[in-house]
């Protein structure tokens, strides 16, 4: 399996969040991707730095307007009088709005649906080399090879058509699907993050050609709050193409494989030519969300179970915050994915 990798990840250090009012320290730093890096340190896979696409991956999947705001945003707030150094919103639309704010105060609370996605001055060019990472694996994979792994930051799954949220700025694994649909491929998402991945929801909602099912705690009480919830199937042609599969808070190994076992059910039916995983390892049972209860050995099981649909694969990383076992849990997962491919 093929590594790919985004060494610019680093550029993107946010020094602002804000949890429950308070500013704190994010819990999506740089420091992910060291631990990661070391979990796959053993498995002695090639590491592979993608070329460069420019911004032709993310025009599938994210608008025009906002791929400019991301770009130019910061640029435009530092010339604001007293301007904090990180783009923050502090207004956000009101629903129902009909008009894009001219000024970059109004289109900061436009894009940035939260205040975990501070923009910074650097962020648009690591968050774009993060969808080039995915773009690469998306290509290899179609190109013959049997799965790839995208190793990059901040992650993509909130990451909505023109609204950033939850860490997500691009969506990379809404990049990865949608060159793979471009090849004429259909499509299946499968996504593991403990959260539900609202933003590729969105972007593909009203499409039959990529199907999209999340497994993710409740979001009555947990982020992302306004969706994720069991009868949102899709619109027009999308209608049916969109699993939701909210499970409780505490939801432990056995529990977490027998829903994977019935949900990818839903997946087989569809009969997609190609995977792509969006690899959340915040579902363990130490992260510091503490949302589910999954140990090391049931990335295992998970990483067997996926396999064993025997697809051409894009692994792809999305959540999973500073827990010292965050490398080991990517090491059991990568372990048993390919154990399951034999």
């Amino acid at each position: 399996m093929k590594i790919v990798h985004n060494p610019e990840h680093h550029l993107h250090a946010p020094k602002t969040f804000i949890a429950r009012g308070r500013l704190v320290e994010s819990k999506e730093l740089p420091q992910r991707a060291d631990f990661l890096n070391a979990g796959i340190a053993s498995l002695r896979h090639e590491l592979v730095v993608p070329d460069d696409y420019g911004v032709v991956p993310v025009q599938l999947v994210h608008s025009q307007r906002y791929l400019d705001f991301l770009r130019d945003g910061h640029s435009l707030w530092s010339a604001l009088a007293d301007a904090s150094p990180e783009i923050i919103p502090n207004v956000h639309p009101m629903i129902g709005v009909t008009h894009y704010p001219e000024g970059i105060v109004g289109r900061a609370g436009f894009h940035l649906s939260d205040t975990a996605c501070p923009v910074g001055q650097n962020t648009w060019q690591a968050v774009l080399r993060g969808t080039h990472a995915a773009r690469h694996a998306a290509e290899l994979v179609a190109n013959g090879e049997d799965a790839a792994y995208v190793l990059t930051r901040p992650p993509g799954h909130h990451a909505g058509i023109e609204r950033a949220g939850g860490f997500c700025y691009l969506n990379n694994t809404a990049v990865a699907a949608a060159f793979l649909a471009t090849q004429a491929k259909r499509v299946a998402i499968v996504d593991i993050d403990v959260h539900h991945g609202n933003g590729t929801q969105e972007i593909f909602y009203q499409r039959s050609d990529v199907l999209h099912v999340s497994l993710h705690a409740d979001p009555s009480s947990f982020y992302p709050f306004f969706s994720g919830y069991a009868g949102e199937d899709g619109e027009n042609a999308g209608r049916g193409y969109n699993l939701n599969v909210p499970l409780p808070f505490g939801t432990d190994d056995a529990s977490y494989l027998a829903a994977l076992d019935q949900t990818l059910q839903t997946v087989t039916a569809f009969r997609p030519e190609v995977l792509v995983v969006a690899l959340g390892l915040d579902i363990y049972e130490n992260d510091p969300l503490r949302a589910f209860a999954i140990t090391e050995e049931g990335f295992s099981a998970i990483g067997k179970t996926l396999a064993r649909l025997g697809l051409p694969t894009v692994l792809v990383q999305e959540g999973g915050y500073l827990a010292p076992e965050l490398g080991s849990n990517l090491n059991k997962f990568l372990r048993g994915f390919e154990s399951g491919r034999g």
